[in-house]
C-alpha cells in the first residue's frame, strides 16, 4: 500500500538533530528523503552509542533515507544540487543563516529553478535578530525556553533534560509546517521558506508561563517531582525498590488516591476540593500516599490503582518499554532488518493510519550508499563520478 506522503521528494542537508528527524518523519510516511551528507558523514554518525564502529542513532534519525555525499561548498556540488532542486518538493537545511546564499543556493536563486519548492530552514535563533548567526542547539533553547528555569528540585539548579528535548519538539513541529506549505501549495502553486527556530516550538509546549507573567507578574518556579497544579502528583518508591508516578489532575482521580490508600478523611477538608490548595498540602499527601506505597510491591501497587481507576503508571526504562504488553499491542517498538548490524529493534512510527499507514523501510543506510544511484538521476556518467570522487566532491 502506498504511504502518504509518496511522490513528495525531500531532499535532507541538515544535521544534528531537529531538521534530519524532521525529514525521517516523512520518510515514514511515504515521501522519498535524499539524505546528503559532507563526503565525511554526517556527524550523527559517530554520536551516541555505537556497536562494531556502526552508530545507532543514525540507524534510527537516518531510516528511510537514501544516502549519498556531496560537498556544497565546491562549485561541482552546487551544480548536482541545483540539478536535484528542479524536481524536489522540499529541502531541509541547518546551515547558519547566509551559508545558503554564500553559495549561490539561496532560495532567490533555488525558486527561480523550482517555484514549487519549500525551503525549510531550521536553525538555533531563526534568520533574524540579533542572535541569528550564533551556533545554536537544542540545549540553549533548553535554557533560554524557561525549561531548564522550573525543572529540577526547589533547592537545586536548573535541570537540562539527559536527550534531544528541544530538538525533537522541533522535529515535529518542523514536519507539521512542511505539510502546512505543502498545502498552500496547492492554492498559491508556489512554495516558500519556512523560517524554524529551534528556541521556539519547545516555548510553546511550556504552558502559560508567559501569560501569567504578563498578567500576573507570577514567574513559576522549581518544584521537583510535584505540581504547584495539583497534589498528590510525584513519584513514589515501592517496596521492591521501584518507582512508580501518580497524577491527580483531575478531582475525582484524586479522591480514589485517598480512598485506595486509607486516608479518605482528606477528601473532607476544605483545601482538598481545589488542585491548587491540594498542592499546598503536598507534604502530607505524599506522605500520606507514599507510605502506603512504600509498603507494597509494584505489581500490587499497579492493580490495586487499577481496580481503583486511579491514575498510575511504573517508571521504565528501555528495557522495560521493550517487554511492556501495551507498547506490544500498538506496536510502538519496530524489529527492522539491517544489513550491516541484522535485526534492529527501535521506536515505530508516531501513529497509526487506517488507510495510508506508515512504515519503516530499512535503517540508516551506510555512507554514500546510493551516491550513484542518485546521481545517475541526473545525468553523472560513471567516469564522471569518478572524478567527482577524486576531487573529493563525493565520497
Amino acid at each position: 500500500m502506498a504511504g502518504a506522503l509518496e511522490g513528495i521528494k525531500v531532499i535532507d542537508t541538515a544535521t544534528l538533530f531537529a531538521g534530519p528527524l524532521a525529514a525521517t518523519l516523512l520518510g515514514d510516511f511515504g515521501a522519498e528523503v535524499v539524505k546528503v551528507e559532507h563526503p565525511k558523514g554526517d556527524p550523527v554518525r559517530n554520536h551516541g552509542a555505537q556497536r562494531d564502529g556502526v552508530g545507532l542513532w543514525w540507524k534510527m534519525i537516518g531510516r528511510n533515507k537514501k544516502a549519498m555525499t556531496l560537498y556544497l561548498g565546491s562549485p561541482e556540488g552546487q551544480d548536482i544540487f541545483r540539478k536535484m532542486v528542479a524536481d524536489a518538493d522540499v529541502v531541509i537545511e541547518n546551515f547558519r543563516p547566509g551559508t545558503l546564499e554564500r553559495w549561490g543556493l539561496g532560495y532567490e536563486q533555488l525558486s527561480e529553478i523550482n517555484p514549487r519548492l519549500v525551503l525549510v530552514r531550521v536553525t538555533g535563533f531563526g534568520q533574524i535578530g540579533p542572535y541569528a548567526k550564533r551556533p545554536g542547539f537544542g540545549t540553549l533553547a533548553e535554557a533560554m525556553s524557561g525549561f531548564a528555569a522550573i525543572t529540577g528540585q526547589p533547592d537545586g539548579p536548573p535541570t537540562l533534560p539527559p536527550f534531544g528535548l528541544a530538538d525533537g519538539i522541533t522535529a515535529l513541529t518542523t514536519a507539521f509546517a512542511v505539510m502546512t506549505a505543502l498545502r498552500a501549495r496547492e492554492t498559491t502553486g508556489r512554495g516558500q521558506v519556512v523560517d524554524m527556530a529551534i528556541i521556539e516550538p519547545i516555548l510553546t509546549l511550556m504552558g502559560p508561563q508567559i501569560i501569567a507573567y504578563d498578567q500576573l507578574g507570577v514567574l513559576q518556579e522549581r518544584t521537583g517531582n510535584r505540581s504547584s497544579n495539583n497534589a498528590p502528583r510525584n513519584t513514589y518508591q515501592t517496596s521492591d525498590g521501584r518507582w512508580v508516578a501518580i497524577s491527580t489532575s483531575a478531582q475525582s482521580i484524586a479522591e480514589r488516591v485517598m480512598r485506595l490508600v486509607g486516608r479518605p478523611e482528606y477528601i473532607d477538608e476544605p483545601w482538598f476540593a481545589s488542585g491548587a490548595e491540594r498542592a499546598k498540602h503536598a507534604d502530607e499527601l505524599d506522605e500520606a500516599v507514599g507510605s502506603w506505597i512504600a509498603e507494597r510491591d509494584r505489581d500490587e501497587v499497579i492493580k490495586a490503582f487499577e481496580e481503583a481507576q486511579a491514575a498510575v503508571a511504573p517508571i521504565y526504562d528501555a528495557s522495560d518499554i521493550i517487554a511492556d504488553p501495551q507498547f506490544q499491542a500498538l506496536g510502538t517498538i519496530a524489529t527492522v532488518q539491517d544489513d550491516e548490524l541484522g535485526p534492529i529493534r527501535m521506536q515505530n512510527i508516531l501513529f497509526r493510519l487506517s488507510e495510508t499507514p506508515g512504515r519503516i523501510e530499512s535503517a540508516g543506510a551506510p555512507v554514500g550508499a546510493h551516491t550513484e544511484e542518485i546521481l545517475a538521476r541526473y545525468g553523472v556518467t560513471a567516469e564522471e563520478l569518478a572524478e567527482l570522487r577524486a576531487k573529493g566532491v563525493v565520497k
